[in-house]
């Protein structure tokens, strides 16, 4: 019966590990793939020990069986770790795996040091199965139990704390690592208070393994996001090329297939051999290793245009390659080239010093802007109203002017504001219109419309002759949603770094989202908004303009109010 036992437990495990590797994904936590490679091989341990028929052969398989305590609690509270989102440095990794390593080898003197076992144990037979009898513990094994002991401790810690503590955590993968580590310790310390002819160790990891199967199986929940990832890579509008450093072929997504069928011929580890598609991508990527600061490159191809970025192909903390993205760009570029035409109409009529000219450059940026914000899915009416909070912030400013600025920087401020979201006709409509809060991707893609709004920006305003103000205009587009202490994006930068006409920008464009409803949230009172934004000051804001924002406090509700929002 005890041999049936030790079958049947055997058989169990590797039937979940036939399940594991078939439900297998890339995104899974690395310590459950271990520990379904650890409880098989722990109960082909216990299965050799009750075939065992000297006291030799049964010490060599009791060897395996510390592999467990040494090994697989150690997977178990690494498990743990990662699901709690509890970070430790990889020294510490290194250090914990050294000390169960050092133990182990010492439980490998069983039979030639008595540092261990003190004397060789006796072997008995029940039922047909042999087991150790007769075991006098050296140091070594006590150090092993406080060690577990220690392992389970810290667990157990782990897992409480981030029950009350973390809301983020998984609430299913906490209770089922919990169930876990209840059975590995009773099945570990409980089996000791029993007899010595069958141990319970093979059921208690075998039902820890199926435990951890059931978590397995509902991370690929969790993990949605990665495949929805995975699924946008082959088939997203992003084409992808990769480059080894020697500028061989490594592969490329569909997209990319499609918008080069060049690529379709190309073999992976060889230099692309059509002339044509290698010229462009091996220039492509020189250009950048010379100058990493020009990395975005246009092709017209046939009837399509095409956006080139060129990065850094990052394996860890190295670099193997270079990655290329893809975009069809061709819209894009269609409405930068019409309103570069059409501007420079207007620079022709600029050059007369014509006033309706100028009244009608205002208003073709202010119609442009207005049509980004109807793609957008927030409330309406955010251009103009963070356009009049700047205005109202500008003059409160000038008022005593103790910042020495000129009559024209506070105009073109106010004239740039309208412009500051430009970005936003480059974001798909998927992303821009999204009714709910955006993935940890989508966020990543949005925060392009502030580099993308700068680039517009400055082609639509290529040629002006006032260029103080498109750089001002330009500089509002790309950094207004930087922070003053550096959290910000696109460049993080910080303090004065950031232009100061970006640093006003960034008040009203805060102050319009707090007290303004979107679709992933209500609304913020005027008193809750105003506590937001002096909190932030020195954090998200310029801490010198506060006195500005707070003599304008009243106008600026007064004008929300009467504009009913």
């Amino acid at each position: 019966m005890v041999m049936i036992y030790y079958y049947v437990m055997l058989a169990i495990s590797l039937l979940m590990v036939i399940v594991y590797a078939f439900i297998f994904h890339k995104h899974f936590d690395p310590n459950i793939t271990i520990i379904s490679i650890l409880v098989p091989v722990l109960n082909l341990a216990f299965v050799f020990m009750g075939l065992s028929k000297t006291v030799e052969e049964a010490i060599i398989a009791l060897k395996f069986t510390y592999i467990g305590g040494c090994f697989l609690i150690v997977s178990v509270m690494f498990l743990i770790f990662n699901v709690c989102g509890i970070t430790i440095k990889s020294w510490q990794k290194a250090l914990i795996l050294a000390i169960s390593t050092g133990v182990y080898a010492t439980a490998l003197t069983i039979g030639y040091s008595p540092i261990f076992y003190q004397s060789l144990p006796d072997i008995a037979f029940s039922n047909g199965a042999a087991y150790l009898t007769n075991k006098h513990y050296g140091p070594m094994h006590t150090v092993f139990y406080i060690l577990i002991g220690i392992y389970y401790a810290i667990s157990i810690t782990a897992i409480v704390y981030s029950f009350f503590k973390k809301k983020q955590v998984p609430r299913i993968s906490l209770i089922l690592i919990s169930l876990s580590v209840t059975i590995a310790i009773v099945g570990f310390f409980g089996g000791r208070l029993f007899q010595e002819k069958v141990e319970p160790l093979p059921m208690s990891y075998t039902l820890g393994m199926g435990l951890y199967l059931v978590m397995a199986i509902r991370l690929r929940l969790y993990d949605a996001s990665d495949a929805v990832t995975d699924a946008l890579v082959q088939k997203g509008d992003t084409g992808f090329v990769s480059f080894d450093s020697k500028l061989r072929y490594l592969g490329s997504n569909d997209t990319a297939k499609e918008m080069f069928p060049e690529l379709k011929e190309a073999i992976i580890d060889y230099r692309i051999k059509n002339e044509w598609a290698r010229d462009h991508f091996e220039n492509w990527i020189n250009e950048y290793k010379n100058n990493q600061d020009n990395n975005r490159f246009l092709i017209e191809k046939e009837d399509k245009t095409f956006l080139v970025n060129v990065n850094r192909l990052a394996h860890g903390h190295h670099y193997h390659g270079y990655q290329i993205f893809i975009t069809d760009d061709t819209k894009n570029q269609t409405y930068i080239k019409l309103i570069k035409n059409y501007n420079s109409e207007l620079e022709s009529e600029v050059a007369k010093k014509t006033r309706s000219v100028i009244e009608m450059q205002d208003k073709l940026v202010l119609g442009m802007a207005t049509m980004v914000e109807g793609r957008d899915n927030s409330t309406g009416g955010h251009i103009r109203r963070t356009s009049d909070v700047v205005r109202f912030l500008v003059e409160e400013m000038k008022k005593e002017n103790e910042l020495n600025l000129s009559d024209k920087f506070y105009n073109d401020l106010i004239k740039a504001a309208p412009m500051h979201d430009l970005g936003k006709i480059t974001v798909d409509d998927a992303i821009l219109r999204k009714p709910g809060k955006f993935t940890p991707e989508e966020y990543e893609i949005m925060k392009t419309h502030a580099p993308e709004g700068a680039r517009i920006v400055a082609q639509i305003l290529e040629g002006t002759d006032d260029k103080e103000f498109a750089k001002l205009a330009t500089n509002v587009a790309h950094y207004h949603h930087e922070k003053w202490d550096g959290t910000g994006y696109p460049d993080h930068l910080a303090g004065a770094k950031i232009p100061l006409e970006a640093r006003i920008m960034a008040i009203a464009d805060v102050y319009d989202a707090l007290v303004s409803k979107r679709v992933y949230k209500e609304k913020f009172t005027f008193e809750d908004a105003n506590n937001i934004i002096i909190e932030s000051m020195g954090k998200h804001f310029d801490k010198s303009l506060e006195k500005y924002y707070l003599q304008a406090r009243e106008k600026i509700e007064n004008y929300y109010i009467a504009s009913g929002n």
